[in-house]
């Protein structure tokens, strides 16, 4: 078994387990890229493939080896990148959820490219489920999300604490440190960020804790969307102080709390425990540890 058995495996799953055109992907006869997936399930003494009506259905093992493979292939890429490129290694992928994204990317790679003009920072943001898969793809060396790290394989280190806000519209019947009971929380419409979204992981963790739930009548991606609803009266949200700390002081919104609920959360950097982290991810991940005290904190904001 070599690695360009693993290669061809997961060539034929990435083209929907069809033969034909991983073939063609790879420049390759259609009988040599079956030969080599016969050879695995040989080498293994297990079906990686069922092959039913002429079409081929991954088995549980075939699942489980093409986790193997993921990984193996991610760490094979690694060093051929690493060993080839040892002096002139100059890209760092980082992905970021979509508070940390807006909220302090920015300033994080401003502090960061001032300290190494050669490396060239590439940022993905998105939600944190999807971040996961591309660190688990190696699409991205690490990442910075919201809220607790679903996949196991991946590592975490927490290293700054963000507060959630309750916010209403500025008007009757709500009035500003207004403390809400329970039942008069449930009873509220809802505007929430969507399933998988760090801000929702927070807010749904602490609801189920305390055998509370509710169902949203507003969900999406944009926190300003869900602000600006807020402010035109459609409802409340739980959102980032820091990225409402402009509408409340200029009095567009008003903040409340919950009996005995506590919307707390922790960043965390994250990356794969089998992930060889350059130097230059190093760095970064330091100066994200030391920006609260190196740097200003960055204010947003609020409104677009």
């Amino acid at each position: 078994m070599t690695i360009r058995h693993i290669r061809i495996f997961l060539s034929v799953c990435d083209c929907e387990n069809n033969i034909t055109k991983a073939a063609e992907k790879l420049y390759m006869a259609q009988p040599a890229v079956s030969l080599a997936i016969s050879d695995l399930e040989k080498y293994y003494g297990v079906k990686l493939f069922d092959r039913i009506s002429r079409r081929l259905y991954l088995t549980e093992a075939g699942k489980q080896f093409r986790q193997y493979a993921l990984r193996i292939s991610a760490l094979f890429n690694d060093m051929e990148k690493g060993l080839r490129n040892w002096d002139a290694f100059g890209v760092l992928r980082i992905g970021s959820s979509m508070t940390i994204g807006s909220q302090f990317m920015p300033s994080y790679v401003e502090a960061f490219s001032a300290q190494h003009p050669n490396v060239d920072v590439h940022v993905q943001i998105g939600p944190s489920d999807q971040l996961e898969q591309q660190l688990m793809s190696n699409q991205l060396d690490l990442a910075l999300v919201e809220g607790p790290v679903r996949t196991e394989v991946l590592l975490s280190e927490e290293y700054m604490e963000d507060s959630l806000t309750v916010i209403c519209p500025a008007h009757t019947p709500f009035y500003s440190g207004q403390i809400l009971t329970q039942d008069e929380f449930l009873r509220q419409r809802f505007l929430l960020r969507e399933k998988g979204s760090g801000t929702r992981d927070v807010f749904d963790d602490v609801m189920q804790e305390s055998g509370l739930s509710v169902t949203p009548v507003w969900e999406g991606m944009s926190t300003t969307a869900l602000v600006n609803a807020v402010i035109h009266g459609l409802g409340i949200t739980v959102v980032p102080r820091r990225m409402v700390s402009a509408p409340l002081e200029k009095g567009l919104v008003y903040a409340l709390s919950v009996q005995d609920l506590a919307f707390k959360r922790q960043f965390r950097i994250v990356y794969h425990k089998d992930k060889y982290l350059p130097s230059s991810a190093l760095d970064f991940i330091a100066l994200c540890k030391n920006f609260e005290f190196d740097y200003p904190l960055p204010k947003y904001s609020g409104l677009s």
